[in-house]
């Protein structure tokens, strides 16, 4: 796809199909007017007679005749102080199910215009544009590689979104969220592919053609061996019931000054989540693939970084197994002796997740990091308390836990804090060990993010819980690319500082 920011005014830009926004109550924003203009008042006709109503996310696609376009589509924007960020994203995502299978091959957006409450961050025309060149990207995106029969190629080639200004600053925005919605796609793309093919091995794999594409990414892979020196034997112990290996993955990216701290993501890389000898349900055991969600995000992340080169350091690591059962895997009643020292009786193999990570946040403890901020599909008791709307966020760092929650509201990757009060920790209590790695049903999410908490004490830490955002079931069955948006916000609100 041919994505193209001008400063025409847009009647002098011709394109096979319009796209202009028109508010249910309110001022018109100036591409509109001029559209209306152009076509002898027919869009205030529409509106007056009810065709075009304005409600926010509707849209009325028509025929011209004699104009410099062949068509026009007519987006409902809502009343504006209603049209929040998140409004405003659900009127994009209408505008691009209405062009992305359509017959025209260019067309013109003239939707950047268009008022959105709050701040520069929010409101601002670059915030806008960026919004819907990463709307754009992720509507457009379909998985295919599996399928015998490919989909036919669109018609829709070329897309030129209109703009007060194509100057530094609103290219830099808009392909900003275009590089963010094909981070999102690349996270969708590793989610979606299958199990047999997506493994440990595999997703290391994916991490050293990311550096080898890029070379701003630095990338180290551990092996077995390494990771047995290093004394990460609870990666070791998910993964000792599989055939395929686990691998911990090292991703460095030096954008910042030498002596600047860097940001640390770390992924949890289950590949595929049996539950190992606490075997899960045989029902949706499917989309246990999306185990490794969090892995994914973070390798979305970084090529949006190595795409658009931040002034700041990152670092991400990995933590890859695949949780299986056999006769060496691990037993409830076993217990391991994890990279910080720290001992753990795991009483449920399904617990899994906090086991590979808690030896990831030991590891990157080297970094000497500013932050570190987790991801992982981590409990199903964070879909109970939030639904699939929002991710779980929980910190040891109230500054750190603002930061995150205020990047999930500019990119419209909406989470939500949760406790991690002392009070829980009792839970996690083991007559044999250190702690076991179970709390009970009883604030599921809160104690697995306790377990973690022991293991993050010497930095700034945030763990996101995505099970509930990172893909969907049903009909909508598919990798969604969050919470790439939210860490992409955050990382670039630090860059250069």
């Amino acid at each position: 796809m041919n994505f193209t920011l001008s400063s025409k005014p847009i009647s002098d830009i011709k394109a096979d199909c319009l796209v202009v926004a028109l508010p249910e109550k309110g001022d018109w924003p100036a591409s509109t007017t001029q559209a209306n203009e152009a076509l002898g008042g027919l869009i205030k006709t529409l509106h007056k007679n009810g065709d075009a109503t304005g409600k926010n996310a509707t849209t009325l696609q028509m025929p011209l005749d004699g104009q410099p376009w062949a068509r026009l589509l007519v987006v409902g924007t809502g009343a504006d102080k209603d049209r929040t960020p998140a409004n405003y994203r659900k009127a994009l995502i209408a505008m691009a199910g209405q062009i992305k299978d359509g017959p025209s091959k260019h067309v013109l957006v003239g939707l950047g215009d268009t008022l959105v409450t709050g701040d520069d961050a929010t409101g601002s025309e670059a915030a806008r544009l960026s919004l819907i060149g990463r709307t754009l990207e992720e509507q457009f995106y379909r998985f295919t590689e599996f399928k015998s029969e490919k989909p036919s190629d669109r018609k829709l080639g070329k897309i030129t979104v209109a703009a007060s200004s194509a100057g530094k600053a609103m290219k830099d925005a808009f392909n900003l969220g275009l590089a963010t919605g094909r981070g999102m796609n690349f996270t969708r793309d590793l989610g979606n592919t299958p199990p047999n093919i997506c493994h440990p091995v595999w997703l290391a794999e994916q991490a050293q053609k990311l550096a080898k594409a890029h070379d701003c990414i630095k990338t180290e892979i551990l092996d077995e061996k390494q990771m047995k020196k290093l004394g990460m034997n609870t990666i070791l112990a998910v993964g000792q019931g599989s055939t395929q290996p686990p691998r911990f993955i090292i991703m460095e990216y030096s954008g910042g000054k030498a002596k600047d701290k860097p940001h640390v993501l770390v992924g949890k890389g289950i590949t595929f989540d049996t539950g190992g000898i606490s075997l899960k349900p045989g029902e949706g055991m499917d989309e246990m693939k999306y185990d490794m969600g969090g892995s994914a995000s973070v390798l979305g992340t970084m090529q949006v970084i190595a795409e658009t080169k931040p002034k700041i350091n990152i670092v991400a690591v990995i933590a890859a197994a695949e949780n299986m059962p056999d006769g060496g895997a691990t037993r409830p009643g076993d217990i391991v002796t994890t990279m910080s020292g720290q001992t753990v009786e795991i009483l449920n193999t399904d617990a899994e997740g906090r086991l590979v990570l808690c030896d990831a946040l030991t590891y990157v403890k080297r970094y000497n990091p500013a932050s570190v901020l987790d991801m992982a599909t981590l409990t199903g008791a964070c879909i109970i308390a939030l639904g699939h709307q929002a991710s779980a966020v929980f910190s040891n760092d109230d500054e750190l836990a603002n930061e995150v929650l205020a990047a999930g509201e500019r990119a419209g990757d909406r989470a939500w804090r949760l406790p991690l009060w002392d009070e829980y920790q009792s839970q996690l209590d083991s007559n044999f060990a250190d702690m076991q790695n179970i709390g009970g049903r009883p604030a599921g999410s809160i104690t697995a993010a306790c377990f973690l908490s022991r293991f993050a004490k010497d930095y700034r830490w945030a763990h996101l819980d995505i099970a509930g955002t990172a893909w969907n079931s049903g009909k909508a069955k598919g990798s969604t690319g969050r919470p790439v948006p939210l860490l992409v916000d955050y990382l670039m609100s630090h860059a250069g500082k």
